[in-house]
C-alpha cells in the first residue's frame, strides 16, 4: 500500500444527491471519514441518514455525486466495496432459534471461511459472549443480541462498518454494552460510521460529528469544534439537583453488567438518552 493510499479517507462523499419521486432526500451531501476513526452522521428521523447509508453499501443508488469506500467507487465497483465493508441495521439480524455460537458458524460457513467455529468461539470471546454462546439467542438480553449482530458483521474482518442507529430500542443497560463494543472495534483500527438521533450517543463516541439536516450536513467536526459555535455561558451560582441517572447508579451502584443468567435478559440501566 502506498502512502496516498494509506493517507486516503476510508469514505468519502462528494454532491450526493438522492430523491424518491417528488421528494428530495439527500440534497449534495460532503463528507470524508479517516481510517481507524468513528464518524457520526446526526439526525433527526427522516434527515437521511439511512439513505446515505444505503448508498454507500451499494443498496441504493444516488441520483448524482459520487462516493467511494475503501478506495473503491460505490457506482463504478460495488462487489469490491461490499468485500470491503459489513452493515449493522437498526435491529438485530439474529436468529432467535439458532445460539450465539451458531449463529456465528453459520455466517462464517455462509461466507466460505475456514475454520468456522474457531471463528465463533473467538468472536464470543471478544465480545465477552464465551458464557452464553451455548443458549439459544431468543434468552439473550438486548445489549447481548446487539452485540452478537454486531460480531457476526465482523466475520471476515472488514475494514469499515456501518451502524445504522445501532441503539435503537435498547434499554440504558444495553446502549453502554454497545457504546463499549463500538470504542473497541475502532480501537483495534476498524473505521467506523454510525447513525443516531441520540447526542449523548454522538458525544461519546465519535471523533468527528457532521449534523444532517433536511438533506444537506449544515456543521461537521469535533465535538470541540462544534461547542465553539455557542458562545460560554458564564454562571456565577448554581446548585445541582442529582440527576435521574445519579439517583439510579447510586441505587444500583454498579453498571456494565451482563446477564448471563438461563432465566434470560434482565433490566439495568445507564445514561439517560437524549433525541436530538
Amino acid at each position: 500500500m502506498t502512502t496516498t493510499q494509506t493517507l486516503a479517507p476510508a469514505i468519502r462523499v462528494q454532491g450526493i444527491e438522492k430523491s424518491f419521486k417528488d421528494l428530495q432526500v439527500l440534497r449534495g451531501v460532503d463528507f470524508d471519514v479517516q481510517a481507524g476513526s468513528i464518524f457520526a452522521l446526526l439526525g433527526s428521523n427522516g434527515a437521511g441518514k439511512t439513505t446515505m447509508v444505503r448508498i454507500l453499501s451499494t443498496l441504493l443508488k444516488s441520483d448524482a455525486g459520487t462516493a467511494a469506500v475503501h478506495g473503491f467507487d460505490v457506482s463504478a465497483k460495488p462487489g469490491d466495496v461490499r468485500e470491503s465493508i459489513s452493515l449493522t441495521g437498526q435491529f438485530a439480524a439474529v436468529d432467535d432459534v439458532l445460539t450465539g455460537r451458531e449463529n456465528l458458524v453459520l455466517v462464517a460457513k455462509l461466507r466460505h471461511l475456514k475454520n468456522p467455529r474457531e471463528i465463533a468461539d473467538d468472536l464470543l470471546k471478544r465480545f465477552s459472549l464465551t458464557e452464553a454462546g451455548g443458549r439459544r439467542v431468543a434468552t439473550y438480553s438486548g445489549g447481548m443480541r446487539r452485540r452478537l449482530d454486531i460480531a457476526m458483521s465482523l466475520i471476515g474482518n472488514p475494514p469499515v462498518i456501518f451502524l445504522d442507529e445501532p441503539t435503537t430500542g435498547l434499554d440504558p443497560q444495553a446502549r453502554t454494552e454497545v457504546w463499549q463494543t463500538i470504542k473497541q472495534l475502532a480501537g483495534q483500527g476498524t473505521t467506523v460510521l454510525l447513525t443516531t438521533q441520540y447526542l449523548d450517543e454522538a458525544e461519546y463516541l465519535a471523533d468527528r460529528i457532521a449534523i444532517l439536516h433536511k438533506g444537506t450536513i449544515i456543521q461537521n467536526g469535533t465535538l470541540s469544534e462544534l461547542k465553539q459555535l455557542l458562545p460560554t455561558a458564564k454562571v456565577e451560582y448554581v446548585e445541582k439537583q442529582p440527576s435521574l441517572e445519579d439517583v439510579f447508579l447510586a441505587l444500583v451502584g454498579e453498571t456494565g453488567e451482563t446477564d448471563t443468567s438461563p432465566d434470560g435478559p434482565s433490566d439495568s440501566a445507564v445514561p439517560a438518552r437524549k433525541e436530538f
